[in-house]
């Protein structure tokens, strides 16, 4: 915890209080399902919070702002992301049941208003989203294909209406086809070894009539 209180001081009382929860919660459903390795799960702040909150750094979302995440997992990014953005509305979508069920579980636990979960496919969901956002489920292309049709032709924050996307590594080949996309360091905000390689990268897509 003291990771995510240097990083974002600004909490909330209440804000604190489901950061806390979040390790526990976790360590009692990864014993029940296997959603987090045990290596991962005993550097849950760092490794699944922390890192889905660069998200965060990298655009603070408005009030009102609508969020899908794809491939949620465990409900990663989108949980601690919906924490922090308490007026943003988050849809957090899995193929796997279970995992979405885990999901509703720590969401009603932490009392989160602004989430909603589905066992969904990213091509069948319906609606416009101002971001969407992702940790590395696919490469670029293919998540491209997936979601091209599901941004919202309003603007309102600094980045243009599109993708915010948690990848690490070298992306360069694939991300050819996107010469508009930009990478942001996450080491620039976070320190640790974990981050030195790891990124958001943002890719504005424009609505589609």
């Amino acid at each position: 915890m003291e990771f995510i209180l240097k990083y974002f001081p600004d909490l909330t009382e209440v804000q604190i209080n489901q950061f806390q929860q979040l390790e526990a919660l976790y360590q009692d459903w990864n014993s029940k399902i296997n959603l987090i390795s045990r290596k991962d799960i005993d550097e849950l702040y760092i490794k699944h919070v922390l890192h889905s909150l660069a998200i965060g750094k990298i655009q603070k979302f408005e009030p009102g702002t609508y969020v899908l995440d794809v491939g949620t997992g465990g409900g990663f990014p989108g949980i601690p992301l919906a924490i922090l953005f308490p007026e943003t509305r988050f849809y957090l979508i899995d193929v796997i049941l279970k995992k979405i069920n885990v999901v509703k579980a720590v969401v009603e636990v932490l009392g989160l208003k602004n989430v909603k979960a589905e066992q969904m496919l990213a091509k069948n969901v319906k609606g416009d989203f101002d971001f969407i956002v992702s940790r590395a489920v696919t490469n670029m292309p293919d998540f491209v294909s997936w979601i091209k049709d599901k941004i919202k032709k309003q603007q309102k924050h600094e980045l243009k209406n599109g993708v915010l996307y948690l990848k690490g590594g070298d992306l360069t080949e694939e991300l050819v086809a996107f010469p508009i996309a930009r990478e942001f360091n996450i080491a620039d905000f976070f320190e640790g070894e974990f981050f030195t390689t790891k990124k958001v990268v943002h890719l504005p897509l424009k609505y589609k009539i």
